[in-house]
């Protein structure tokens, strides 16, 4: 069996959460969704949990920080192609969210842009060819 992450992002807003998330690709599983998460699927093996502030104060008693403000964490997923990477970054445009609050990364055989969500929760969109990445790093 493949591993799977399902990375947990407290939210503000949970119905605001679903709806970006939905229009940047994901889709809601409403088996493992209420009035208090979302489990947002990106792949077989990628899952965004979106919980309210007071469902992820079940998980632990750590100040949740202002991702807007403070960071704690960049995610990262994998593109197929360096336009997927532009596309999924133009879709969140769309839906509200941030664009490139990171650098854009163009390195030939790698690119990567980012987005922020409307609680300023960081993904970045990376795509690479292989084949270039080690002959680049043999060189």
């Amino acid at each position: 069996m493949s591993k799977m992450i399902f990375v947990n992002l407290p939210v503000s807003d949970l119905p605001r959460a679903v709806a970006f998330y939905e229009a940047v690709g994901a889709t809601k599983n409403p088996q493992f969704s209420d009035d208090t998460a979302a489990c947002m699927v990106f792949s077989d093996t990628i899952h965004a949990m979106l919980l309210t502030h007071d469902k992820y104060k079940q998980f632990t008693s750590k100040t949740i920080v202002d991702a807007k403000t403070s960071s704690e964490v960049l995610i990262c997923v994998s593109a197929d192609t360096r336009d997927e990477v532009d596309a999924i970054v133009n879709k969140a445009k769309a839906a509200g969210g941030g664009v490139d609050p990171t650098p854009t990364q163009d390195f030939g055989f790698m690119y990567g842009r980012s987005y922020e969500d409307p609680d300023g929760h960081i993904w970045e969109v990376m795509w690479m060819d292989m084949a270039a990445a080690e002959a680049a790093m043999a060189t």
